[in-house]
């Protein structure tokens, strides 16, 4: 059984290294991690083998991995990319554990390097040799001082030991955020970039993270993915070992997604499908290098004291600033409460001037004296509507007047209050920033950033008690298309998953579309029932609010000339007769195959909210009732469910439901539906249920044998 992870240790914690391709001059691919593991100091045995050299940077050379007195337990491979492959095999031969590709020109530029890559990969996957690339930077290991890289980040110092992993498809964005962690004074565990995935892939960093007791929080940069059942299994694994994962996943537009493609030979997938992947994972979302590293600071510094829901004190000693705080961290999603009366009183106890709401603006006074300061402090922390305290401080520590005051104070609420979570926006000096963090409080740079960071930190808080995925449905048994290709049939086959539908008929006659309009209750809608006319509106197919049987039997046969005349190769299979309902809201749910993690369900009101306001939420397929409840109250038109403005509150379990059902025949028919569109689903007021009024199936181009 694939173990997610397993024989990574030959890269990450290696005894001994070989370097094929070792060069004698440092500034060269095959020389620099030469000289970056004898500066830095890796305590193991280190193989340079060129068969050109019998010395390399005063190191005894070997002219190949055979010649070696030991099997390493790590191979860097500086090669060009046609030699790779014998290198490897090679190594395998050897008994090496693990190997490191630097090389590019493998599938990142088409046919004949996929080629090449496919060799690497059957080699990786025949022997059992662990590969991380080809065509990336490599993996490096603080503690331990194993460098397998050429990473400039490594160019004046290794950055200092700490919690937070960093892995990385790509390589200069994963060199980049080291880079920054070390500027900032941020520990690292390990840093790996995983390139073209020949053997090693990103879930395979992830899991091993996950179980690495140097590594507390992990940081990933995503530019796709090839394995989403690793990928999902791997941020589980994180989330249950209580290791937060913060994902900067890149290509979110259609011009990144290309380039994303194109970089690493790789499929794209849909961003909003990324995007509920991580959701449903407990995995958190940023935007850019920085916010990943503030947030993932923040969570190595806090540990296990995260808030416990989102409603923010915000403090600081001026109105203006207060104004740019409220506005950012409503922004972030944060919620403002208005402080008790108890706390005002005992705000303005300490400085009368104050504006005791939410912002708090204390004034300049509350940093006159660390006795007002720490009355303020108190009185927000013990705040039963205080989840979270936002202090500004800007750049006030690089006056040693209120250095004096700030630090002192701040030191003795953490030690009054160990439980609380306090955010502090802080502009330097470094010295102060590390003095603060050793305090134990979350420290980030800039109004929006720490907003931000906070708004993170409640999500991963809220990560914790996410229940597991849905178990994996068997697949079922294929759909017969001819029967699918109608909104008649796709309403039937629907009906047997769960799905609420009318009673309704297909007739061949106008006497017979009279007759069926009798037997229901009057207004009636017809609908041609064709395989060709997914469209039925735009060649005149739907007639509404026909309320006797002499204008049913009348409108059927005009409709049948009119859809005729404007579609004369269309096969017609009849009219659907159909009680005409309202009294609702009406709402599209819906599902799609995506090309990388499979069926997803979506769910949006009708109309402009999810066609122009793009207003819907995603989940994988399947979901449970109480995760398709979930995707209702994401929505920015819920209110409108909730009965906002007097309106009628909508049957939300009834939506759940049909929602959980439409998942749930989707996750079984992965083989051979592409598309659901039910659209719309009439959701009436609570207590009355829901029903679909169109429904559409798309098979799949081609079903599997």
């Amino acid at each position: 059984m694939d173990v997610i992870g397993a024989g990574l240790e030959a890269i990450l914690q290696p005894r001994s290294i070989a370097i094929i391709g070792a060069s004698q001059d440092p500034t060269k691919i095959g020389g620099r991690p030469v000289e970056l593991l004898r500066r830095f100091g890796f305590p193991g045995a280190i193989y340079p083998v060129n068969p050109r050299a019998a010395e390399v940077q005063g190191l005894r050379a070997y002219p190949s991995i055979t010649d070696l007195p030991e099997a390493p337990d790590l191979a860097i491979v500086a090669v060009a990319a046609e030699a790779a492959p014998d290198a490897l095999e090679a190594c395998a031969a050897k008994g090496v554990k693990g190997a490191v590709i630097f090389s590019s020109g493998f599938a990142e530029l088409g046919a004949a390097g996929e080629a090449l890559q496919a060799r690497l990969r059957a080699t990786a996957k025949r022997t059992g040799l662990r590969v991380l690339g080809p065509n990336c930077l490599g993996a490096v290991s603080i503690a331990e001082r194993s460098i397998a890289t050429f990473s400039i980040v490594l160019e004046g110092s290794l950055p200092p030991a700490g919690p937070i992993g960093i892995a990385s498809q790509s390589g200069n964005l994963g060199s980049y955020t080291a880079l920054l962690a070390r500027e900032r004074g941020i520990g690292i565990s390990r840093f790996l970039t995983t390139g073209n995935e020949c053997d090693v892939d990103i879930a395979d960093a992830i899991a091993w993270l996950a179980r690495d007791d140097a590594t507390k929080v992990i940081l990933c940069v995503l530019e796709t993915c090839r394995d989403a059942p690793r990928l999902v299994a791997a941020l589980e694994e994180a989330r249950q070992a209580g290791k937060p994962v913060i994902v900067l996943k890149i290509g979110a537009s259609e011009a990144g997604q290309a380039a994303a493609a194109s970089h690493t030979g790789a499929l794209a997938g849909s961003d909003a499908v990324f995007d509920a992947v991580f959701r449903r994972a407990g995995a958190v979302r940023v935007y850019s290098v920085e916010q990943m590293l503030d947030l993932g600071h923040a969570a190595s510094v806090l540990g296990t004291r995260l808030p416990q829901g989102r409603r923010t004190m915000l403090l600081t000693a001026s109105g203006g600033f207060g104004v740019l705080l409220a506005d950012a961290a409503s922004a972030a999603g944060l919620s403002l409460p208005m402080p008790s009366p108890e706390t005002q009183r005992r705000i303005l106890a300490a400085v009368p001037y104050a504006s005791p709401r939410n912002p708090v603006d204390a004034t300049a006074q509350m940093s006159s004296r660390p006795e007002i300061l720490e009355a303020i402090l108190a009185a927000i922390l013990e705040d039963d509507n205080c989840d979270a305290l936002l202090l500004l401080l800007s750049s006030s520590l690089y006056l040693p007047r209120l250095r004096s005051v700030y630090m002192p104070t701040l030191r003795a609420v953490r030690d009054k209050h160990p439980e609380k979570v306090v955010m502090l926006a802080v502009h330097g000096p470094a010295d102060a920033v590390r003095e603060l963090t050793a305090m134990g409080f979350a420290v980030v740079d800039g109004v929006g950033p720490s907003a931000q960071a906070l708004a993170g930190l409640c999500a991963l808080a809220a990560a914790r008690d996410l229940p597991p995925p849905p178990p994996a449905l068997p697949p079922a048994p294929p759909l017969d298309r001819g029967m699918i290709a109608s909104e008649a049939g796709a309403k039937s086959v629907l009906a047997a998953a769960g799905l609420p539908v009318l009673p309704e008929r297909v007739v061949g006659s106008a006497a017979e579309a009279a007759s069926a309009a009798v037997a229901m209750e009057f207004p009636v809608v017809l609908k041609i029932v064709s395989p060709d006319l997914p469209h039925k509106t735009e060649v005149g197919g739907v007639v509404l609010d026909l309320r006797d049987a002499a204008s049913v039997a009348e409108a059927h046969d005009a409709m049948l000339a009119r859809v005729r005349a404007r579609a004369p190769t269309a096969r017609i299979e009849g009219v659907l007769v159909s009680p005409m309902v309202s009294g609702g809201v009406e709402m599209i749910i819906g599902t799609k195959l995506d090309p990388i993690f499979g069926p997803v369900v979506l769910v949006g009101l009708g109309g402009i909210f999810a066609e122009v306001m793009q207003d819907v939420a995603v989940r994988p397929a399947p979901v449970e009732e109480a995760e398709a409840l979930a995707m209702l109250r994401s929505l920015k038109a819920f209110p409108v469910l909730d009965g906002a403005r007097g309106r009628p509150k909508a049957d939300l379990g009834a939506a759940a439901r049909a929602i959980a059902a439409l998942s749930r025949f989707a996750a079984q028919h992965a083989a051979d539906v592409a598309e659901i569109d039910i659209n719309p689903l009439l959701l009436r007021p609570e207590g009355q249920g829901a029903v679909a009024l169109d429904a559409l199936i798309v098979p799949t181009s081609e079903r599997p044998a």
